[in-house]
């Protein structure tokens, strides 16, 4: 995949030296360790029962039964590997797209890779990645709502999170124009009244490019709330159901929820949609929209650039974003 061209002639942005969700920025380094080697995981979850993405104690969270799992396979060759991942998905938001990676060791790499064998014959393939994939999604096994969907070995540079030029997520909501399909429910908010999607689709429009949305995030300490909104779309699906396609950069804690939630104030005729404008620019939370539920969202896909420029995409990650002096 190449480097996108501008959205809307808005320039690539220039990113931040905190994590792309807004927090404060963990030590991270795009190369692995002298001797390692980075393994990348595309990762689909149903996030109904999960406590969020990041590991907590006395939670149980995506990053946390992953990591069990790696524990579980590389038991007897610790210390067990920590995830970094592309973006940390709230409690009960999905993802089909979700990107992470961690690094094995030399010892590791071994235990996994060595061909075991009965009368000759090879038992597993040698094949690094493969048999991650395998060993890991047998652990998994006792957890369906999560699938490792690939692992592969990085490119040199390749960070999940830093490397990423965009995430893009989807919302869905069943209006009364919708149909409400039972076994969508966990997936597709159902909400009472008709909305007015052309309102939508204006409103949203009006949001794209460049901007401090500290009206649409949740505040973190030390955390920015500037950030690239590349698009913004609304559109009924074949049955009706109402899906908001949102990708920027990256995004801020709630952001996603929020811009949703502003758009449906709009598409039931509460806020007129040139009042989107008016909150960004206030800067100031606000209960003028009310933000959406989590299981209406889901992870779509993340981008990345060709292999050769991840290391210099981690790098432009970490610079200091800052605004246009007319903002």
């Amino acid at each position: 995949m190449s480097f996108p061209e501008p959205v809307d002639g808005l320039p690539l942005p220039v990113l931040t030296d905190l994590n792309p969700d807004g927090a404060l920025a963990e030590p991270s380094d795009s190369m692995p360790e002298p001797g390692s080697t980075r393994i990348r995981l595309d990762v689909a979850y149903d996030g109904t029962g999960f406590f969020g993405w990041a590991r907590q104690p006395g939670y149980k969270t995506i990053q946390g039964q992953i990591e069990e799992g790696l524990g579980a396979i590389l038991k007897r060759h610790q210390p067990t590997p920590d995830l970094v991942v592309a973006g940390r998905t709230d409690s009960g938001v999905h993802a089909l797209g979700q990107v992470a990676h961690f690094d094995l060791n030399a010892d590791q790499v071994d235990s996994l890779v060595r061909v075991k064998r009965g009368r000759g014959t090879p038992r597993y393939p040698n094949e690094l990645a493969s048999m991650v994939q395998r060993r890991l999604g047998g652990i998994l096994v006792t957890q369906p709502e999560i699938v490792i969907r690939s692992a592969t070995i990085a490119p040199p540079g390749f960070d999940a999170r830093f490397s990423a030029l965009w995430r893009r997520y989807e919302y869905r909501i069943a209006d009364t124009q919708a149909l409400h399909d039972p076994l969508q429910r966990m997936r597709t908010t159902w909400h009472g009244f008709a909305l007015d999607l052309p309102a939508m689709q204006e409103a949203a429009a009006t949001l794209i490019g460049l901007h401090d949305f500290a009206t649409y995030c949740k505040p973190r300490p030390g955390a920015t709330t500037i950030r690239t909104l590349q698009s913004f779309d609304w559109r009924r699906d074949p049955d009706g159901v109402l899906v908001a396609t949102v990708q920027a950069d990256a995004f801020c804690h709630s952001m996603v929820r929020a811009l949703v939630g502003a758009c449906v104030s709009v598409g039931e005729g509460k806020l007129v949609g040139t009042r989107l404008v008016d909150l960004r620019i206030e800067r100031a939370r606000t209960s003028e929209f009310k933000v959406m539920q989590a299981h209406g969202l889901t992870l779509m896909e993340v981008g990345y650039p060709e292999d050769a420029g991840m290391a210099i995409r981690a790098a432009q990650t970490r610079a200091r974003r800052e605004l246009p002096e007319d903002e």
